[in-house]
């Protein structure tokens, strides 16, 4: 077994012990962390979203974007510690943070997506994977591993324009396949505006879910869309700044759209009610700092790398 694959396979090994950790140990000091009759299905996915890492690194292995060092386990850990504490401090619980209707921001996701553009696939998937588990452990609200490995999908994705030398090319054939994830978003939401938000909650209320998606939650991943394109253009002379939205922008599409369809099965939803309830209202506001945050860190790493002189 070569290094870059017993790297690798380590990393996703330690993810799903790790998961399997929190998942085990968290109702001690928590009963709401318990998982129900659906968590062997939900590890189900975890293991299918980690063979899919597998399979994309099988396929892309010879190149160096798979290498893991003693740096890239540094930033694993930073990442995924700074994702958590930030997710757990923004997810409600510490700073209410504002929200327009039933839309929940998260500005912590810059995290997963910086990471992996920035330190590679494998920094990406354990910042965002290990990170949100981690964040969801502390926020107390339950665990879903599930939306964990999708987190972790998110960075390992955005990290995958290493494989490409010429940075703006790429940007394109993104461009184009998230404009159409976000078109057919879109209009399923306008087919079935009447479904509930799965991602609402008011615990206090014990209200879970039972309120239709607003307009702008609806609209929020064509919204996104816009803006990233935005970024792009007017920033288009800056390639890693456009290139670190672009990329995370489809990581955000793919990752969270794995978790949401991965509900199908776990909790018996149908496709419109897995786009609508949980897939919109998820990745939609993420966008907004795709757009805005993640350009912020990149040009402060980009001011670090010159003033480092590397």
């Amino acid at each position: 077994m070569n290094r870059k694959l017993f790297s690798v396979v380590v990393a996703l090994v330690v993810v799903f012990v790790v998961f399997l950790l929190i998942a085990g140990i968290g109702p001690l000091f928590n009963k709401s962390l318990q998982l129900d009759q659906t968590a062997v299905l939900r590890f189900v996915f975890v293991a299918i979203g980690l063979l899919i890492v597998f399979g994309v690194y099988f396929l892309t292995r010879d190149h160096k974007m798979w290498e893991v060092g003693t740096r890239e386990v540094v930033y694993m850990a930073i990442g995924a510690a700074l994702y958590a504490v930030l997710s757990f401090l923004f997810n409600g619980t510490v700073f209410v943070v504002p929200s327009v209707s039933q839309v929940a921001l998260r500005p912590a996701i810059c995290i997963p997506m910086f990471f992996g553009y920035a330190f590679g696939p494998v920094v990406g998937l354990f910042t965002g994977a290990v990170g949100n588990m981690f964040g969801d452990a502390l926020t107390g609200f339950g665990l879903s591993p599930q939306w964990s490995v999708g987190n972790g999908l998110i960075g390992m994705i955005a990290g995958l324009v290493m494989l490409f030398e010429d940075k703006k090319k790429s940007m394109n054939t993104v461009l184009i396949v998230s404009g159409v994830l976000a078109a057919i978003g879109t209009l399923i939401f306008f087919l079935n505006q009447t479904i509930p938000n799965m991602q609402y909650f008011n615990p206090p209320a014990n209200v879970f879910g039972d309120q239709q998606i607003s307009l702008f939650a609806g609209l929020s991943a064509l919204i996104g869309f816009v803006l990233v394109l935005i970024v792009r253009f007017i920033f288009g002379q800056n390639v890693d700044l456009a290139a670190a939205v672009t990329w995370s922008m489809l990581g955000n599409f793919l990752g969270l759209g794995f978790a949401a369809i991965s509900d199908i099965w776990i909790n018996g939803y149908n496709l419109p009610t897995a786009i609508v309830g949980e897939f919109l209202p998820s990745a939609g506001p993420n966008m907004l700092f795709a757009a805005i945050l993640v350009p912020l860190l990149v040009v402060a790493y980009g001011a670090v790398q010159r003033q480092s002189g590397r």
